[in-house]
């Protein structure tokens, strides 16, 4: 489950960063102190987004180990 939303969030990430550099190109007026393409920013936006994507993955996978298997398909 962690490797598919991971999966997801670096296609995500590589959408994002190609709109974020074109948009900040168009708004490099509004930028403050602050390059077009600052890396630390954009590190910064890709691990908070790392983190968040395994720990939507981990709690759903973990919750569904620990049922088991044989009582989940008797459900259905």
């Amino acid at each position: 489950m962690i490797s598919e939303g991971l999966a997801l969030v670096a296609v995500g990430v590589a959408i994002g960063l190609a709109g974020a550099f074109a948009g900040a190109r168009m708004l490099r007026t509004f930028l403050f102190d602050l390059t077009p393409s600052d890396p630390v920013t954009y590190a910064a936006i890709i691990v908070v987004l790392g983190v968040t994507a395994v720990l939507a993955g981990r709690v759903p996978g973990l919750r569904a180990s620990r049922v088991d298997p044989v009582i989940a398909l008797r459900a259905e």
